[in-house]
């Protein structure tokens, strides 16, 4: 059987609103979530047992490959399709930054968990896929259905939200992890937001989603800020860029997003923030 080679697309949060963290340890939260068309890779073949490559320009950012989302994932699936630990190579290519906010390793559990699908021909839709993609954490579901959605609860709640068009963007990471926990605690420290969700825009147009986003907020941008200055800078840097309509953290951080009006804008400002930022991840993306 050939290779299967699936995207793990970035994951963006357009919004992000969190409440105080409940009786079960979890905060609830509100987001609406975008996925980008640039990501990871994930291959998966046939082999003697399950093992795990990886590659890449962040691949020394995973400190134990025994340990990645994918190696539970996978796992997970053999379980639930009555076998045991699946027989697979798996190859990720990590384009993305670790510790990024941008959903990486949940989408490539997703990508794995598609591409062992399709390769051994698994009577399994996508929906089945996200109850086991639930293994590797509540942004699993999301990450492997990789569209469009409203994210409540612990971001496990989701609603399909086929009217978000696509948005022109860039996506910036200064270089430093922000690692989930550590942002929550300072969050919990700093006693605010809400995890309340808005009115949806009166006119889906890119447009006017943009204006609508202005009025919404990243309850986690404030904590991560305070523990990683870089990301106050790419803020910073972003909202100076020519064309630019909204700059906001996406997740916990580190990564930053800006939306333009037309994805030449974004491809301009790519080139621009490249040059004066060369030590920065950026890349233009459509955020859909």
């Amino acid at each position: 059987m050939a290779p299967v080679r699936i995207l793990a697309p970035a994951k963006v949060n357009l919004f992000l609103h969190v409440g105080p963290v409940g009786a079960d340890g979890y905060h609830p939260l509100s987001s609406l979530v975008a996925f980008a068309d640039v990501g990871d890779s994930v291959t998966v073949e046939t082999a003697g047992r399950l093992s795990l490559t990886v590659t890449g320009p962040f691949a020394r950012g995973l400190d134990d490959a025994g340990d990645n989302l994918i190696f539970k994932a996978l796992r997970a699936l053999g379980q639930a399709a009555g076998g045991g630990e699946p027989p697979l190579a798996a190859a990720l290519d990590k384009q993305l930054p670790v510790a990024a906010g941008l959903g990486g390793g949940s989408s490539d559990a997703g990508a794995a968990l598609k591409a062992a699908r399709d390769l051994l021909d698994l009577a399994l839709d996508d929906d089945a896929l996200a109850g086991i993609a639930a293994a590797v954490g509540a942004d699993g579901p999301m990450c492997l259905h990789a569209r469009a959605a409203w994210a409540e609860g612990r971001g496990d709640r989701l609603t399909f939200e086929p009217r978000l068009p696509p948005l022109p963007a860039l996506l910036i990471n200064p270089g430093v992890p922000s690692p989930t926990g550590a942002v929550y605690r300072a969050y919990d420290e700093a006693g605010a937001g809400g995890a309340d969700r808005p009115d949806p825009p009166a006119n889906w147009t890119p447009a006017s989603v943009i204006r609508w986003l202005t009025d919404q907020r990243n309850d986690l941008e404030a904590p991560a800020v305070s523990l990683q200055p870089a990301i106050a800078a790419a803020l910073s840097e972003a909202r100076r860029l020519p064309g630019v309509r909204l700059v906001r953290m996406s997740g916990s951080g580190a990564t930053v997003f800006a939306l333009f009006d037309t994805v030449e804008q974004a491809a301009q400002a790519a080139g621009r923030l490249t040059k004066a930022r060369p030590d920065w991840w950026v890349r233009a993306a459509t955020l859909r």
